[in-house]
């Protein structure tokens, strides 16, 4: 499965699933000896090259950015950045 994320539209990491160190079914069958694994449950696994702070320059999310992952064929996650609040 391809994988994207872009900031404010920039694309800032390409993947694939076949990219992992373990791959899906073993990352599933690992973690269903400790886990009771229910519809919706998300197994994180790291995050590939291109962080914003491993760029020269390095990136750092802003208040106002907008931050979209994209899975194929599931679809596009996108969220806002915000600032903290005022006291």
């Amino acid at each position: 499965m391809a994988l994207s994320t872009s900031v404010n539209g920039k694309a800032m990491q390409t993947a694939n699933t076949n990219d992992l160190v373990f791959n899906v079914v073993q990352l599933i069958a690992y973690y269903s000896r400790f886990y009771l694994l229910r519809p919706g449950d998300v197994i994180t696994t790291g995050s590939p090259a291109g962080v914003g702070y491993g760029r020269d320059p390095k990136v750092f999310l802003r208040a106002g950015d907008t931050v979209a992952v994209t899975a194929a064929g599931i679809g596009t996650l996108s969220n806002p950045v915000v600032g903290p609040e005022a006291r």
